[in-house]
């Protein structure tokens, strides 16, 4: 990594917002959108996130993001490099044919979807999103993409908290994942 991709994660942490309490008792939330209020953060998100794609992923063909804010993050990829931009929804969300995976909550379970053909057969995929915690919704993610016969290379994360497992859980599953801020604390 480049001393201006250290000082770019360095302004982003930065400028990341932690609301406590949120959005229940006990909880440290982080929150993405605090950082996007300062354009100098949003160019730093975005030199970090190219070049980190460009030099770890060069023969990436698709860019999912997960809903919500991985489809600000996915589009943003997918233009630069000038591949496919694919969502993965909540259930009900998209139009037409789609391809479902449950997942667990803390509290019950919930439905992911990607529309049919909107991975193919051997297309090398790259997952994103702002957060990674318990890694649920990625791995569903990535089930879902294997279900298409696409190939996930990786999945990458604005931030990770280290402490809820997700990265294990991935791992764990086969998949390769990539932070660029990751906090112990949850609390």
């Amino acid at each position: 990594m480049t001393a201006e991709q250290s000082d770019n994660i360095a302004l982003i942490k930065k400028h990341i917002g932690e609301y406590p309490n949120f959005p229940k008792k006990g909880i440290l939330f982080k929150d993405i959108f605090t950082a996007l209020r300062n354009g100098e953060v949003c160019k730093a998100i975005k030199s970090v996130l190219i070049s980190y794609v460009q030099e770890n992923c060069p023969d990436v063909e698709v860019i999912v993001g997960l809903e919500a804010r991985g489809f600000l993050f996915s589009l943003l990829i997918a233009a630069e490099l000038g591949v496919a931009s694919v969502p993965i929804r909540k259930r009900g969300k998209l139009p037409g044919k789609c391809v479902q995976q449950e997942y667990k909550l803390e509290y019950g379970t919930d439905v992911f979807e990607v529309q049919e053909g909107s991975i193919t057969k051997g297309q090398k995929v790259l997952v994103i999103d702002d957060l990674l915690a318990t890694g649920g919704t990625m791995d569903a993610a990535n089930k879902l993409i294997q279900q298409l016969g696409g190939l996930v290379v990786q999945n990458v994360v604005i931030i990770e908290l280290t402490q809820l497992g997700g990265r294990k859980k991935l791992e764990t599953s086969g998949s390769k994942v990539h932070s660029f801020i990751q906090y112990d604390d949850i609390e």
